[in-house]
C-alpha cells in the first residue's frame, strides 16, 4: 500500500514536470502531435503506478523519451514551415465570404450541424452573420462576422479611450504582494497609507487591487 502510494507520487511529479516542459497550451489548443504524446504519457504512467511488479523506471524512461521527442518535434515545428504543415496541418476556411464551402466541410469531416454548434460556442447564433469561419490546426474555429453584425468599438465613433493598463493585486487574503509593489515602484508604507483612507490595514484586507489609472479597490475581511 505504502509502496503504491510513493510510486504514484513519484510518477505524478515526473509527469507534472514533463507537462510543464511541454508548455502552457489548453487541452483544446493542443496540436495533434501534442495530444498523442499526452495520451501516451498517461498510459505509460498508469501501469507502473498500479503494478508493483513493474519497475518504476519502465514508466519514467519512456516518459522522458517522449519529452525528448516532443522537444525535437517542437523545434522542427518552429524552424520548418513544411514540417509544420505535415505535423499540424493547415487552417481550413469553412465559410468564405458568407458561403459555406461544402468541399472543405467534407475534407474535414464536418457537418453543418457541427459547424453551427461550434459557432454557437462563439456566441454566433446564425450562419447568416458569418463572413469567414476558419478551422484552425488546433481544432478551434475562428469567426469573422459580417461588417454590419460586428460589435461596435470606440474607434467607430472616433472616440479614443484612455489607456487602462494592467491591474495589480496589492493584497490577497491579508497577504501583501510585495513583488507587485516593487513593480509599481511602491512600498508597504505607501500601501498602508492608501488603505488607511479606506479604514483598514493591509493585513485586514481580503483583497486590494490597483488599476492602470491608479484607482484602488479594496474589501475588508469579515474576520
Amino acid at each position: 500500500m505504502i509502496i503504491n502510494f510513493l510510486r504514484a507520487i513519484v510518477l505524478y511529479i515526473i509527469v507534472l514536470i514533463v507537462m510543464r516542459f511541454m508548455g502552457k497550451r489548453e487541452i483544446g489548443q493542443l496540436q495533434p502531435f501534442e495530444l498523442v504524446i499526452s495520451i501516451m504519457i498517461a498510459d505509460l504512467a498508469s501501469t507502473p503506478m498500479a503494478d508493483i511488479g513493474t519497475p518504476i523506471t519502465n514508466g519514467i524512461i519512456p516518459i522522458l523519451g517522449l519529452l525528448v521527442m516532443h522537444l525535437l518535434i517542437t523545434f522542427l515545428n518552429l524552424k520548418s514551415i513544411k514540417a509544420r504543415e505535415i505535423l499540424c496541418g493547415k487552417p481550413r476556411i469553412l465559410v468564405y465570404r458568407g458561403k459555406i464551402d461544402e468541399n472543405a466541410l467534407l475534407r474535414e469531416r464536418f457537418t453543418v450541424s457541427e459547424l453551427e454548434e461550434r459557432l454557437r460556442g462563439k456566441d454566433v447564433m446564425s450562419l447568416a452573420d458569418v463572413e469567414y469561419a476558419i478551422l484552425e490546426t488546433s481544432g478551434e474555429i475562428s469567426v469573422i462576422l459580417k461588417p454590419d453584425k460586428r460589435t461596435t468599438t470606440p474607434e467607430d465613433f472616433n472616440i479614443k479611450p484612455e489607456y487602462e493598463g494592467l491591474a495589480y493585486d496589492l493584497v490577497l487574503d491579508g497577504k501583501v504582494m510585495y513583488n507587485n509593489l516593487k513593480v509599481l515602484g511602491r512600498d508597504y508604507e505607501w500601501l498602508k497609507k492608501e488603505l488607511k483612507k479606506l479604514n483598514m490595514k493591509p493585513e485586514e484586507a481580503l483583497v486590494a487591487t490597483i488599476n492602470g489609472k491608479g484607482e484602488i479597490f479594496a474589501q475588508k475581511k469579515c474576520q
